[in-house]
């Protein structure tokens, strides 16, 4: 019994722990695999998702683009027995996030409420930036925020370092809550008071037109913008205020409210930004005023002070805006193009408002005085300008109008529409200002999707979206021997 035992004992023992073996075996091969499942995953994400932040903020734009036009194609969003198409609910969209004012439909009339919310929010995403409203979001809820969203938050809001990105991302929301609360309780009483609005409607419309202005969007609620407020001052100057609040970009609000006693200590971005601004708006509202001033279809039917306060309006909206007080289309066609320069300058960097920035254009003419003096440097406001700087400048400026012109030649091959306004569509789309001559809605397919991508472009920036382009830099690792072409 003892030899049987003995024998027996080892058997049963091996088939109890053969069973755990195997299933030991099983995990460690089903784990192996799922290992390299995920490894095979997080590879081919590495590959697939973008990490420069100039790629990240361009996906970023794209993707709340994508939202707004599914939630835009919802049947809730339109009043109509059919709900918007692809390219109504798109153009719309892009038109709402890039902060442009453009649209191919009757905005009060063709959106219900719901789709005017949506626009709403759209526009404060894409005014604020998308990545910098991610970034805000995480700062509001966890407090703190990892070292990519502080990159792209860096990127996108022009901030001068990684460690004040939270504080400024918190001083842009002060700013803008400031700013729009103000001039929606402005508009909220006129609307009450002046034209006998209900208190919701008056604080609807307030609530709107004040995100639409200080956005530089240009959406509005009625079918002619603006034009029933021509001759009122308590309108048309809040929003003209908001509108130019918006388009001097948040680094210089920040600076004028640390340091607004004292203006020697401004930085040569903030002398650029505001001296430009004085000029364009004060040379616009003159250039306006005097080439309208007969018109009867638009300044001409009005009073003197009437006149001078739309020429005004106009100035300012052109520069970043979209809204009107007067008849575009009925315009001369020497304003369409002095427009056309007013707003393919645009306004300050990093802010609501669209063009190639006052700066750019102010660097492009240092350069061409100091070149006409025979200086060797660029000097502004008592400060040498960077070498860079030119060449960014040059860059921008030559991109933007071989984009312009192939845009513009391009939609008079498939159109039937005169020269002038289509150059004043394009620039108005791709300085994301919203102005329209009443082409836009009868432009084919083709048309609009060449007028979506000019605004994207143009919110993005050609520099900015070159980079994102650019899938890897290389370094320079020699230099050619310098030689001099004959200029002019």
């Amino acid at each position: 019994m003892h030899l049987k035992a003995y024998q027996r004992s080892p058997h049963p023992q091996r088939r109890r722990k053969k069973p755990k073996a195997v299933l030991a075996g099983y995990s460690r091969s089903l784990a192996e695999l799922q290992g390299k499942q995920v490894s095979t995953l997080r590879r081919l994400a590495h590959k697939l998702v973008p990490r420069h932040p100039a790629q990240l903020i361009a996906l970023g734009f794209v993707l709340a683009i994508a939202a707004g036009t599914g939630l835009l194609m919802l049947p809730a969003a339109a009043t109509g027995p059919r709900p918007a198409s692809l390219l109504e609910a798109l153009f719309t969209a892009t038109s709402a996030v890039c902060v442009t004012g453009l649209i191919t439909v009757d905005t009060p009339v063709f959106w219900t409420g719901f789709g005017h919310a949506v626009i709403l929010v759209l526009i404060q995403i894409g005014g604020f930036g998308v990545m910098s409203f991610g970034a805000l979001l995480g700062v509001l809820t966890a407090r703190r925020l990892g070292l990519r969203s502080r990159m792209l938050a860096a990127t996108e809001t022009k901030s001068t370092g990684f460690g004040d990105v939270r504080r400024v991302l918190v001083g842009v929301l002060l700013i803008t809550v400031i700013v729009e609360t103000i001039l929606a309780v402005l508009l909220m009483f006129r609307f009450l008071l002046g034209y006998g609005y209900t208190p919701g409607e008056a604080l609807w419309h307030g609530v709107f037109h004040s995100v639409s202005a200080f956005n530089n969007a240009g959406f509005a609620l009625y079918s002619d913008s603006l034009m029933g407020f021509v001759g009122d001052p308590w309108v048309c100057l809040p929003i003209a205020g908001a509108v130019i609040i918006g388009s001097l970009g948040f680094p210089v609000l920040f600076e004028l409210r640390r340091q607004y006693r004292r203006p020697v200590y401004w930085s040569m971005h903030t002398k650029i930004v505001l001296a430009g601004s004085a000029v364009l708006l004060v040379g616009g509202t003159v250039f306006l005023t005097a080439a309208e001033w007969t018109n009867s279809a638009t300044l001409g039917g009005l009073p003197p002070e009437d006149r001078i306060l739309g020429g005004f309006f106009q100035s300012v909206i052109t520069r970043t805006a979209g809204f009107n007080s007067v008849d575009i289309g009925q315009m001369h066609p020497v304003s369409w193009l002095g427009m056309d320069i007013l707003m393919f300058i645009g306004g300050g960097p990093a802010g609501t408002a669209g063009g190639l920035k006052i700066t750019t254009f102010a660097v492009l003419f240092f350069i061409l005085a100091t070149e006409l003096r025979g200086d060797t440097a660029v000097n502004i406001f008592g400060k040498r300008l960077s070498r860079a700087v030119h060449r960014q400048a040059i860059t921008v400026v030559l991109l933007a109008i071989a984009l312009v012109t192939a845009s513009t030649m391009f939609l008079m091959l498939i159109t039937d529409f005169g020269q002038e306004r289509i150059l004043f569509e394009v620039v108005s789309a791709f300085a994301t200002v919203g102005l329209s001559t009443g082409i836009t809605a009868g432009m084919p397919p083709a048309g609009q999707v060449v007028l979506i991508l000019l605004m994207f472009i143009g919110r993005l920036g050609p520099v900015t979206l070159g980079t994102a382009l650019a899938l890897r830099k290389r370094p320079i690792l020699y230099e050619n021997p310098k030689e001099r072409p004959l200029i002019g």
